[in-house]
């Protein structure tokens, strides 16, 4: 299971210059290169020069829809923590890569400490969530125990510099 993290950046890689547009394009990844370059206060080539070399570094790591998962008929969110049998260790990346593969898994993430995931789940219903655990979860021989909890909202802040 690895990420790429561990070709990211060191932090002193990015200048004011860098950390503008990054911010920028969190808040708006659809804005134009003329009105991102006018915002950082750079020329337009030197902008687009500095987005490429941004997502060639990996610190741009891609640029997405937020999609309301309610729009998608998915109106229920949980939150369910999985725990996986002492034994069953070594089952831990082909199970991760099946769930990342789910269409209802919104985020999966592996943890240090008691619980070894918690996957963000969009669904229907309370139905879609049980059926979601017994087919998933509770029927694979790796998991030793699940704990589901309903999210009622839910905030994500962009990355910022500390």
């Amino acid at each position: 299971m690895t990420d790429g993290s561990k070709n990211l950046r060191p932090d002193m890689d990015l200048d004011e210059v860098d950390r503008k547009i990054i911010d920028e394009l969190q808040s708006n990844g659809r804005i134009t290169n003329a009105e991102l370059a006018e915002r950082v206060g750079v020329a337009a080539s030197t902008c687009i020069a500095r987005v490429r070399s941004l997502v060639s570094r990996r610190i741009i790591t891609g640029f997405t829809a937020s999609v309301d998962p309610r729009a998608m008929g998915l109106g229920l969110q949980v939150l369910i923590s999985v725990t996986v049998r002492s034994g069953a260790r070594q089952q831990i990346s082909e199970m991760s890569d099946a769930l990342r593969a789910l269409p209802e898994v919104m985020q999966l993430f592996f943890l240090g400490g008691v619980e070894d995931f918690i996957i963000h789940l969009a669904a229907r219903d309370s139905d879609h969530v049980r059926d979601f655990v017994v087919e998933h979860l509770s029927a694979h021989p790796a998991v030793s125990a699940t704990r589901t909890s309903i999210v009622f909202s839910h905030h994500q802040n962009p990355v910022r510099s500390a």
